[in-house]
């Protein structure tokens, strides 16, 4: 069961990450295009289990692929029952990458992630950095090819993004992070 329901808190929530820090923060300078023309699929999965993830996953790669890029050009598929732990969260990311290839979707679309304890390897939990990829809860972002080739063209060296966004939350801080209070709202 999905649920596309644009007052749910975990779409608020997950706007509200975008709005203030992937956008507020620039984060990722494509967002804003696609953010202020409102062409993001926010879906909010019912699963709980790797497998329903992937059913899940599934039916939304082959929604967006047949979908008009100018009505949706992208999909955040947010799992607030699934994936509680990121190393379980990060190993689905291999199911998903092999979804794309198995529906032949390679090339056409791809899968990011996002994860509330995101944490890239060789950091410790805690470091600043890992908050460029943290979100209110677990996220696929399933992504067009052709959008992404666009936005590196426009924007070519992503190295540079990388180091300016880890820049950007040294300066912030962990307590410039909450203040934005971009985490999940607690139950």
């Amino acid at each position: 069961m999905t649920s596309t329901d644009t007052e749910r808190p975990e779409i608020v929530a997950t706007k509200r990450w975008i709005e203030l820090a992937v956008i507020g923060l620039n984060l990722c300078p494509f967002a804003k295009a696609v953010f202020s023309k409102n062409q993001i699929r926010y879906v909010v999965s019912a699963a709980t289990t790797p497998e329903a993830v992937a059913d899940e996953l599934h039916r939304e790669l082959e929604w967006l692929a047949e979908a008009s890029a100018e009505a949706v050009d992208t999909t955040l598929l947010i799992l607030p029952n699934a994936f509680a732990d990121f190393l379980d969260f990060n190993d689905f990311i291999d199911v998903a990458d092999g979804l794309v290839d198995e529906l032949e979707l390679d090339g056409i679309l791809q899968v990011a992630s996002f994860h509330p304890k995101f944490q890239f390897a060789g950091t410790d939990a805690d470091d600043i950095s890992n908050y460029t990829n943290r979100a209110p809860y677990p996220t696929l972002h399933l992504l067009r090819e052709d959008s992404v080739e666009r936005a590196v063209a426009a924007f070519p060296d992503e190295m540079e993004i990388a180091e300016r966004n880890i820049e950007t939350l040294e300066k912030l801080g962990h307590d410039g992070w909450a203040a934005l209070k971009v985490d999940a709202p607690a139950d």
